[in-house]
């Protein structure tokens, strides 16, 4: 059972890697590239490149999620445990919306602006990245969560827990109803993304 525990953190932290890589790589490098480049240079990339990356973005995200719940499993989690540990259950709420966001948002929204599927290509590419946005933007505090399920056990309460994953949900309504806002800037979604980490932690440890 330990040597499963292990492979089971070993293939969820590797396909997170590859998952959240491909997540910075879109909002840290990509978007950047495509609101600068050349019109044919633009073509090509959308063609050739942005599909190969969502492969392994989307698959990283799907494979990341399940050996996110079999090591729930191993470890003996259940949803009782919510008022003695929300630090790590807000983790998997986070992560839970953030693999939501990129099969049910993100990838259908892409599909359009990539010419795979009919429709309006602004308006999805819009809503593709104000979902991108808000996962980066879960990604510093969802990462702090699931960390303190081995290496920082704080306390907390259902208060705690309901508290946070209320502004989680408002976030990530948001992501599906709202805009951009401070996340429209890599600084802004950065800033605000530790800002939550802060947020999040500091209702953990005083409530």
């Amino acid at each position: 059972m330990v040597e499963l525990n292990f492979l089971a953190r070993w293939f969820h932290v590797l396909f997170g890697v590859v998952w959240i890589g491909m997540l910075y790589y879109f909002n840290f490098v990509q978007m950047a590239y495509f609101a600068e480049a050349e019109p044919s240079a633009k073509s090509d990339a959308m063609k050739k490149l942005a599909p190969r990356a969502l492969w392994w973005f989307r698959w990283g995200a799907a494979a990341t999620f399940v050996t996110g719940l079999a090591l729930l499993h191993l470890g003996g989690y259940s949803f009782t445990s919510m008022a003695d540990r929300p630090l790590i259950w807000l983790g998997v709420l986070m992560g839970t919306l953030m693999f939501l966001n990129v099969w049910l948002i993100i990838w259908p929204n892409q599909q359009i602006v990539l010419g795979m599927k009919e429709g309006d290509g602004a308006a999805a590419g819009a809503k593709a990245t104000l979902a991108s946005r808000t996962n980066t933007l879960f990604s510093g505090p969802m990462l702090f969560g699931m960390l303190a399920a081995s290496h920082y056990a704080v306390g907390g309460s259902p208060q705690a827990f309901y508290v946070g994953a209320g502004i989680v949900l408002l976030l990530e309504i948001n992501a599906i109803f709202g805009k951009l806002g401070i996340l429209k800037s890599v600084p802004g979604v950065v800033h605000a993304s530790l800002g939550l980490t802060l947020v999040l932690w500091g209702i953990v440890s005083y409530l």
